[in-house]
């Protein structure tokens, strides 16, 4: 663990003084707000100009729907060759809605629905000898004006994803394209189906933490909420059931999951009309700077003004990592996991590293090493032996040790 400096205990001496901050997605919840801890606000843009968001870093080629300007998506159980003739009879009852995952940004709606090939993206399958990535699925969107669309994701090569929709009739075929390097060092770029635009939304991934902002959570079903999601790069602790004040920052989990802070600081109570705010939960945010603020949430606006306000303080300037640890990030999903296989994302370096998973009372469960260049790699996770419940995976090779929250059912 890395030791205060003077510096730091300098710091600390201002690092006790609270500051009150509002952040308003407009009413109806109609923005999307990218926050940096350190600066405020960084950018605003509207949430209904987007239809798609098309993954720029990572490996997971994730690919987003707007399910919360009210798009609804359904994966045909079709090979991408019937575009032609693709039947949608029985679609609304019989076919699967996808939605994006509201714990990882990896993993779009149209990266459900993962078969057991670990080249599989959802969309599309990667191949290992050309680096591209080859479409073989079709979908169909109900677009939030009333008109529904047949889609494919033709492929990502030579940076550019490709991708054609249609009329369900095979009418106004169009087919449009993102190039990655137009939007370097964001998480997305955006595509407007309903005007064929592309579009650059997102601030740099370094220029912020959270974004506040509509979105579907999984109540347990979809359904959509106002929230706060955290960048791919910011890890979070949620301490619940005490005084705020009494919290501890050391010692708890920073958990990566983008939905560790989420929607629930809030309930919508029934006699008041009016929003409820938890007052026995704070949360503990490590930025991508490595820096720990504590956030008490204390109003909700509601949809009349899309407010948010909390109280934010800089808890400590050195972080929580291991000084000098090499990059490493491992991710597993499906999540939760059902039917007791799911897979273990990994990008780190070296060709050795030992993966432990441990559940919540931190219990060894599965133990087994890991051989073979761990750069940007997939490997099946059988947790058939785990009964229902939270578990850690833990992958520990030369310098690093990273982890990932899962949930089995």
């Amino acid at each position: 663990m890395r030791s205060l400096t003077p510096l730091t205990l300098l710091l600390s001496a201002a690092m006790n003084a609270q500051t009150t901050v509002t952040v308003t997605t407009a009413p109806a919840n109609a923005d999307q707000v990218w926050y940096s801890l350190q600066n405020g606000t960084v950018r605003t843009a509207p949430l209904v100009e987007w239809d798609l968001g098309f993954e720029i870093a990572g490996f997971t080629a994730s690919i987003l729907v707007n399910t919360a300007k009210g798009i609804a998506v359904f994966k045909a159980p079709y090979a991408v060759g019937a575009w032609n003739s693709l039947d949608t009879a029985g679609m609304t009852n019989s076919w699967t809605q996808v939605y994006d995952s509201d714990t990882s940004w990896s993993y779009g709606a149209l990266n459900q629905e993962l078969t057991s090939d670990e080249f599989d993206l959802g969309w599309g399958v990667y191949n290992l000898v050309t680096h591209t990535v080859a479409g073989d699925s079709l979908f169909v969107v109900h677009l939030a004006n009333g008109d529904w669309k047949k889609l494919r994701i033709d492929g990502l090569a030579a940076n550019t994803y490709t991708f054609t929709w249609a009329d369900l009739d095979g009418s106004n075929e169009t087919t449009g394209s993102l190039n990655k390097a137009n939007y370097a060092d964001k998480n997305f770029g955006y595509f407007s189906l309903e005007n064929n635009m592309a579009l650059d939304r997102e601030p740099l991934t370094t220029d912020w933490d959270l974004l506040f902002t509509k979105y579907t959570a999984f109540i347990p079903q979809a359904y959509p909420v106002a929230g706060v999601l955290q960048n791919r790069n910011v890890t979070c602790l949620r301490v619940a059931g005490m005084d705020p004040a009494l919290a501890e920052w050391t010692g708890g989990y920073y958990d990566p999951h983008i939905n560790t802070i989420g929607y629930d600081w809030k309930s919508f109570n029934m006699q008041t009309f009016q929003y409820d705010i938890a007052t026995d939960r704070c949360y503990f945010v490590k930025d991508g700077s490595d820096q720990v603020w504590k956030l008490i949430f204390t109003d909700y606006g509601g949809s009349a003004t899309g407010d948010i306000t909390f109280t934010q303080e800089l808890i400590s300037a050195a972080g929580i990592d291991e000084a000098g640890a090499p990059a490493a990030s491992i991710a597993v999903y499906p999540d939760p996991v059902e039917g007791g296989t799911t897979n273990l994302f990994i990008d780190a370096p070296g060709t050795h590293a030992d993966l432990r998973v441990l559940d919540a009372s931190g219990r060894v469960m599965i133990a087994r090493p890991l051989d073979g260049a761990l750069a940007m790699r997939t490997l099946p996770l059988d947790v058939q032996t785990l009964s229902p419940g939270a578990y850690i995976a833990q992958v520990q090779g030369g310098g690093y040790r990273v982890h990932s929250r899962f949930i089995v059912r």
